[in-house]
């Protein structure tokens, strides 16, 4: 039998190798390798994007907050993050009202750190994406980051001024920044339904969002579901952004 002796291509490599993840947060392996599945799955294993987490700290969260499922959220996004960004750091921002916080979750530092953070920020107020969105936004435009933007905007509820939400998210489609909201709790979550099925390119220049509900008990999806939900709309996103130039490369 005839051994064929041509080199395979390389699997596209990891933003921060397994290596690294097992040594400096060794909880993460096993979310950082389900996450590189559904990357290759989604064909998109390899690429590079700076991740973002937004969280809601509307006063209907408090019990997500209990309960860790916001914390659990931030694990896996984090452990995404680690293929996508060599940087190993996550940009949080928290958000009711305005902007209750911003920190970072990093390889370093994610173990029980949500709560305290979301503890130290005082009244939970009501729901305004727009705000969280543009803190983005403006964190991106000032990092002076090459690599496009992946943002996990989590919520439980339609925003206090949907028209501001709308106009953010249509405005933003020129920007190298994919939004993929999370919807916890059992709303109909009609509005987030709407912003991702804005039609192209009427409103918006690109669909530059995704979205998917993860009920009232978030943390029994399963990891390689979630992941599959992050990614379901990012890589279509990826080409029609480039198609339409918002993507440089």
């Amino acid at each position: 039998m005839a051994i064929d002796y041509r080199k395979r291509p390389k699997a596209p490599a990891a933003a921060i190798s397994l290596e690294k993840v097992a040594d400096r947060a060794p909880g993460l392996v096993n979310l950082y390798k389900t996450a590189a599945v559904s990357l290759a799955k989604h064909r998109v294993s390899g690429r590079r994007a700076a991740v973002y987490l937004v969280l809601d700290r509307s006063g209907s969260m408090r019990p997500y907050y209990r309960d860790g499922s916001v914390q659990h959220l931030a694990e896996q996004t984090l452990a995404l993050a680690a293929n996508l960004d060599d940087d190993g750091v996550v940009p949080v921002v928290f958000f009711s009202t305005g902007i209750d916080g911003t920190a970072e979750i990093s390889l370093d530092a994610y173990r029980n750190r949500i709560n305290p953070l979301h503890e130290s920020m005082g009244h939970m107020g009501r729901t305004n994406y727009h705000v969280a969105m543009q803190a983005v936004i403006d964190h991106y435009a000032a990092s002076g980051a090459t690599d496009p933007a992946f943002v996990v905007f989590q919520t439980d509820g339609s925003p206090t001024s949907k028209t501001a939400a709308e106009h953010v998210l249509c405005t933003a489609a020129r920007l190298p920044i994919f939004w993929q909201f999370v919807g916890f709790g059992d709303d109909e979550f009609r509005f987030l339904h709407k912003l991702d099925d804005l039609p192209v390119p009427h409103t918006r220049v690109v669909d530059n969002a995704g979205f998917f509900a993860a009920g009232t008990t978030p943390t029994a999806i399963s990891d390689p579901d979630l992941y599959d939900q992050l990614l379901n709309e990012f890589p279509q996103w990826l080409t029609a952004a480039r198609d339409a130039g918002v993507l440089k490369n």
